[in-house]
């Protein structure tokens, strides 16, 4: 599969506003430190591509894990029992496409709590559209998964997330 380029070119003062079912979370975007990153999740934002989406993993102490399209048209309820019952269909969605790896290149690539970052197979660029938020200092990830934000209110909310909560929207302050 080849790479996607975005188009959207981030200035470096972005702002993602996720507006959950548990409250807002605002998030710094690391434009000049994860372009590639934060470029592809302002086009998804934009889109509405994340509206209605729900977290679908959740390890306490480690992370909270959302942007799986495949969880919009189920019910909160769905997702958790499928994620209950070890067998879930979720985590395996994307918007059809990869982008590449940045925590090679990013100077400031430190999973820290609360810390917005991509999610991704076994493949360094198979990273699309899920993404993950710390709970805690998780210095093991920063060698290999990238880091293209951190929270700057809404650290509360982020600790009240669990599998099945919903994303009803993200908007982007600041955009070019």
């Amino acid at each position: 599969m080849a790479l996607y380029t975005p188009e959207y070119s981030p200035n470096g003062n972005e702002v993602a506003v996720f507006n959950t079912s548990k409250g807002q979370i605002r998030v710094k975007l690391a434009g000049k430190d994860a372009p590639i990153h934060v470029a592809n999740f302002v086009e998804l934002a934009d889109k509405g591509f994340y509206n209605g989406v729900k977290f679908h993993r959740y390890v306490p102490g480690f992370v909270i894990q959302g942007g799986d399209p495949q969880t919009v048209d189920a019910t909160s309820e769905e997702v958790i029992n499928s994620v209950q019952s070890g067998r879930s269909v979720f985590g395996t969605g994307g918007p059809g496409y990869s982008i590449k790896e940045e925590f090679t290149t990013n100077p400031h690539n430190e999973h820290n709590d609360g810390t917005l970052a991509m999610a991704r197979s076994s493949n360094p660029d198979s990273a699309g559209s899920q993404f993950y938020f710390c709970l805690g200092a998780q210095p093991m990830l920063d060698s290999g998964y990238t880091v293209f934000g951190d929270t700057i209110e809404g650290l509360d909310v982020i600790g009240q997330l669990r599998v099945g909560d919903v994303i009803e929207s993200i908007e982007i302050e600041n955009e070019a």
